[in-house]
């Protein structure tokens, strides 16, 4: 990225507390556990970027039933952009059943912390991921006719980012310009778009996070994500959100929010459901009354409401 900018270290960050008194971990929707998830084969640990780093490692689950091929959906795992390694809980047990369930296979990636690169390092990697997908496609039985991409909270915003830069390398946002398609891994020649975007309580304008509550900056997580102070930098902050970047081709976007959400204010959901609409790009909107940052969201009927719309942009693409 190109633009002139301060470093600062982000330790404060990684312990930083919200009014609730949340760590970020917890402000992320971080989920501690294990899922148990059913699939039909199992593929862990596979390097995407043939580097042998663990934040470029990924899962790949398939469904039990026994197909030819099997169309995608990469789900991101929520961090605030802090972990380098949750693919293994990255709502397997919920969002990535409802897809395994439904005939997708699905791939949880691991990408770069904000600590281990600042962006866009991280979107990189998520290209890096989309590549992989299309290289590997009869090596892990993948239908890439349709690459859907998904996410929870950070992932979210890096599932609405890699959508609403599909087909876009570098950029000019401002002052600032950014690589948006990086050079991760050997699989340069394909294509990082995909046809759908499910978002999940991603923060999608960092310039934007007070539309409903007061949140001073002063060791935010987008803060460390770019490694500098905000003090007004407002090309930079924008680099960050896919709302720069989205114009009329680009994918079919659903995106769920809590209207309860303390972490990430569910006027997010609404503002970047409002820019996919005014340019014309089927989408869809769910506000799940009383439903908090992960809490109560990954539940029915919004687990069938995301695969019916995969299901009906992917039958649209055939």
């Amino acid at each position: 990225m190109l633009c002139a900018s301060l470093f600062f270290g982000t330790s404060a960050v990684l312990g930083a507390q919200d009014p609730g008194g949340m760590t970020s971990a917890q402000l992320a929707g971080f989920s501690f556990r294990m899922p148990e998830i059913q699939c039909g084969q199992k593929f862990t640990d596979v390097n995407y970027a043939s580097d042998g780093e663990v934040y470029h490692n990924l899962d790949i689950y398939l469904p039990k039933e026994v197909k030819a091929s099997y169309p995608v959906v990469i789900h991101i795992y929520g961090s605030a952009w802090f972990s380098n390694n949750s693919k293994g809980m990255a709502n397997l047990d919920s969002i990535g059943q409802a897809l395994l369930d439904a005939g997708y296979a699905v791939v949880a990636p691991n990408h770069r912390s904000s600590a281990d690169a600042k962006f866009p390092a991280q979107i990189n990697d998520i290209k890096a991921v989309i590549r992989f997908v299309r290289a590997k496609a009869a090596e892990y039985k993948f239908d890439t006719s349709f690459i859907a991409i998904s996410g929870f909270s950070s992932g979210g915003h890096l599932s609405s980012l890699a959508g609403a830069t599909s087909n876009v390398k570098v950029a000019k946002v401002g002052e600032c310009e950014v690589d948006l398609e990086g050079s991760v891994g050997p699989y340069l020649g394909y294509s990082s778009a995909v046809d759908c975007v499910c978002d999940w309580s991603g923060p999608i304008d960092l310039l934007n996070m007070e539309c409903e509550w007061e949140r001073p900056w002063g060791g935010t997580p987008e803060e460390a994500l770019l490694g500098v102070e905000y003090a007004g930098q407002d090309d930079l902050f924008r680099t960050i959100s896919p709302l720069s970047y989205l114009d009329p081709a680009d994918p079919p976007a659903i995106f769920f929010h809590g209207t309860k959400d303390n972490v990430v204010p569910h006027c997010q959901g609404v503002e970047i459901y409002d820019a996919w609409q005014k340019r014309g790009i089927p989408c869809g909107l769910t506000l799940v009354e009383g439903a908090g940052h992960g809490i109560n969201l990954f539940v029915q009927p919004w687990l069938s409401e995301m695969v019916d719309f995969v299901n009906v942009i992917r039958a649209s693409k055939r």
